[in-house]
């Protein structure tokens, strides 16, 4: 056995991949959840109406570089891999970015403020759906079987639960002591850290450079016209902006309707997130009685039932005990989702003979990122519904502009979702699970 047939066949460990979840999560979590309230509320510097357009026009730049992204990953050619390079390169410039964003010049012209965060939510976003691309399609291609990918997404989501907790529940309360631009540095140091750690212990299959690469055009041809890709894009987009104008809008939330404090936002978001991960092993459970299918949708309504009692919330002691079933909702979504994704991609794989998992992770980040439509017309309606424009000029009902931006917009999501999810099926999958001899799950 020559050196680089042992480097092809070395196994990676799933601890090590699954924890680079924490570190691409803790800076793209603060920068989603919090760019609104950092610039529309705390300092006042673009109005609602501006902050839609900046996310309406980010979700077309969005759809450009991700096959771009993906097709370049497929196609690299390296002694370190075609994942290794993007990654590694892509984290530090990720890291200034998403800091700059939270620094925001102090020499700038109040009329210039917009024009700089425009640019930099492209840049911090685009670098994102970078490094996203190429960490999303190792999944498929370091662990090969159902019980891999469900032991190794497992720990994967409870990183990105974890890295939550820290990056949204707490950052109200850390932004409170030392300020968002400090808050910023810390996490992006960490979030290195843990990228490179998770990169340079991850075993690239070096064969799958000499396979026949996937041409661009013919690429987006079989994924296009393949209908599970819509389906499941047009779910997966639907929960996501849900969960997006959620966290975004707890803050606000918190302060116009709960008139709560920093630390009520941790309370509510902490609550959400630490029961998603203490539910994960409950929906291995629901998995096993039901099949993964099933699983998937029963989560989604979950969530969306869970969302419609915070309306009605009066007090952060009543809203934090409801929130449990979202969280739990959460949990189901999180174990499924990347599943589901990978059983995409296998049956394009055996029927083309090509591997392109970062064409299919990439194309599938393009339509997730289409929720950036919906939570630019989110804020937008709560510009036009309401008057709420900023923090400076609230408008005369903030409490139900925070509601309809909390609770209502996500609602009308979930149900999008729950009725988007029930056209996809994979008739292996859906029929009841047998045990194999080795104690595994067969389908």
């Amino acid at each position: 056995m020559n050196k680089e047939q042992s480097r092809t066949m070395k196994p990676t460990k799933p601890l090590h991949y699954a924890i680079g979840m924490f570190g691409t999560s803790i800076p793209i979590n603060m920068f989603k959840t919090f760019a609104a309230v950092f610039y529309i509320d705390r300092l006042g510097f673009i109005t609602t109406k501006q902050f839609s357009f900046i996310v309406f026009l980010y979700t077309f730049i969005d759809a450009i570089d991700n096959p771009v992204y993906g097709y370049l990953s497929d196609r690299t050619h390296t002694k370190w891999g075609r994942r290794r390079p993007w990654l590694l390169i892509g984290s530090l410039l990720l890291v200034l970015c998403f800091i700059l964003f939270f620094n925001p010049p102090g020499f700038l012209a109040p009329g210039s403020m917009f024009s700089y965060v425009l640019i930099m939510y492209m840049l911090t976003g685009t670098l994102d759906s970078l490094i996203n691309s190429n960490y999303g399609a190792l999944f498929p291609e370091l662990f090969r079987t159902e019980k891999q990918r469900a032991k190794t997404n497992a720990m994967r989501q409870v990183f990105q639960l974890i890295a939550m907790v820290l990056s949204i529940a707490l950052t109200p309360v850390i932004t409170g002591k030392i300020g968002f631009f400090n808050t910023s540095l810390i996490y992006g140091v960490i979030a290195i850290f843990v990228i490179w750690f998770m990169t340079l212990n991850s075993h690239e299959d070096f064969s799958a450079m000499e396979k026949p690469k996937p041409g661009i055009f013919a690429s987006l041809k079989a994924v296009t016209i393949n209908p599970k890709f819509w389906i499941y894009g047009a779910t997966n987009a639907a929960f996501t902006a849900a969960m997006a104008l959620l966290q975004a809008g707890v803050p606000f939330y918190v302060k116009y309707y709960l008139k709560g404090s920093d630390m009520s936002s941790t309370i509510l978001l902490g609550t959400a997130i630490i029961s998603a991960i203490i539910f994960i092993p409950v929906w291995f459970i629901i998995i096993k009685k039901i099949t993964l299918m099933p699983a998937w949708r029963l989560a989604f309504i979950i969530f969306l039932a869970g969302l419609v009692p915070l309306y009605f919330t009066g007090n952060i002691i009543v809203s934090t005990v409801f929130v449990l079933l979202p969280g739990f909702g959460i949990a189901g979504v999180q174990t499924t989702m990347d599943i589901v994704a990978a059983r995409i991609l296998d049956e394009d794989s055996a029927k083309y003979g090509i591997q392109r998992e970062g064409i299919y992770s990439s194309l599938i980040g393009v339509l997730n990122k289409t929720y950036n439509l919906f939570s630019s017309l989110g804020y937008l309606l709560v510009f036009k519904l309401y008057g709420f424009e900023s923090g400076k000029v609230p408008g005369a009902a903030p409490d139900d502009a925070s509601r309809f931006l909390t609770v209502l917009f996500p609602v009308a999501l979930m149900v999008v979702c729950v009725i988007v999810s029930r056209f996809l099926k994979f008739n292996e999958i859906d029929k009841p699970k047998v045990k194999d001899k080795t104690g595994g799950i067969a389908q």
